[in-house]
C-alpha cells in the first residue's frame, strides 16, 4: 500500500506505511506527479496522463485533452474537469460517472 511518494535527486520513491521503499523511478521518465492514493499514482507527461500501480507499472494512459484538468483522487477513482463537467474515472480511465460542476 502506498503511504508516501518522495522526490529526491530527480527520482520518485514510492514508500509503504512502514516507511520502506516499494519502488522508484526517474522523474524525467515518469513526468509530473499529480496525485496518489493507497493503490495508484497519477503522473502527467507530454500532454498525457499515466496511471501506475505501487510498483510503478503502468496501468493505463490517456490524452490530457480527452480527460480534462485533474481535480482529485480518492480510493480507486480520479476526478477530472472538462467542459464545466466533473468526470470520475477508475484506475484504467474508464468513466464511472459525470455531473455538472
Amino acid at each position: 500500500m502506498i503511504s508516501d511518494i518522495i522526490c529526491r535527486n530527480s527520482m520518485f520513491y514510492v514508500m509503504n506505511e512502514n516507511g520502506k521503499e516499494i519502488s522508484h523511478g526517474f522523474e524525467n521518465s515518469l513526468g509530473e506527479l499529480m496525485g496518489f492514493t493507497g493503490t495508484m499514482i497519477l503522473f502527467r507527461r507530454n500532454g498525457m496522463y499515466y496511471m501506475y500501480d505501487d510498483r510503478l507499472k503502468e496501468i493505463a494512459h490517456n490524452f490530457e485533452n480527452s480527460l480534462g484538468e485533474f481535480r482529485s483522487m480518492a480510493g480507486n477513482s480520479v476526478n477530472f474537469r472538462r467542459n464545466r463537467m466533473i468526470y470520475t474515472y477508475d484506475s484504467r480511465f474508464r468513466e464511472i460517472s459525470h455531473r455538472f460542476e
